[in-house]
């Protein structure tokens, strides 16, 4: 299984009207993440989505994290359904983040990440560019890579 984290930086808080057309799309999107092929789990709180779960300790942070069968699932969903609309216009909602703002990695089949995993994921892609244990779409690892990177690294995977 592929766990993913992107974050963003609100331009406004997510109440204000700069943010009214982002969050009147988000039951649409979460929605069709749902129902897409593939998708395991997303991080949600009360509400039934993640705007207000905290991430870096910065309130104009938004963090989105989910669970899916595979890469090709994820990529699918993200670059080739109604998702990407709302991606192309991402600019009108959030400004250019200059550090690494999505991680990927492998997880046990059960295990559902944490904001904590995500923070860990995307520290280690920011100090140690793509590897096995994180990485960005432009560069892949099978999971296989990812067990025997954890091995040589002595690193412990979340279970």
């Amino acid at each position: 299984m592929l766990a993913q984290v992107n974050i963003a930086k609100m331009l406004a808080p997510i109440d204000s009207p700069v943010m009214s057309e982002f969050v009147s799309n988000l039951d649409r999107i979460n929605q069709l993440a749902e129902s897409s092929p593939g998708f395991i789990w997303r991080l949600k709180d009360d509400t039934d989505n993640a705007t207000h779960i905290k991430i870096y300790d910065d309130d104009f942070l938004i963090v989105n994290m989910s669970v899916w069968r595979s890469l090709e699932d994820l990529s699918t969903y993200v670059y080739r359904s109604d998702h990407r609309e709302v991606f192309k216009r991402r600019k009108e909602w959030f400004t250019k983040m200059d550090q690494q703002y999505l991680a990927l990695w492998y997880i046990e089949d059960d295990y559902r990440p944490t904001v904590a995993d995500a923070v860990e994921r995307l520290n280690y892609l920011r100090a140690n560019g793509d590897t096995p244990f994180a990485f960005g779409f432009k560069k892949q690892f099978t999971s296989a890579q990812a067990m025997e990177y954890l091995a040589n690294k002595q690193l412990t995977p979340r279970r």
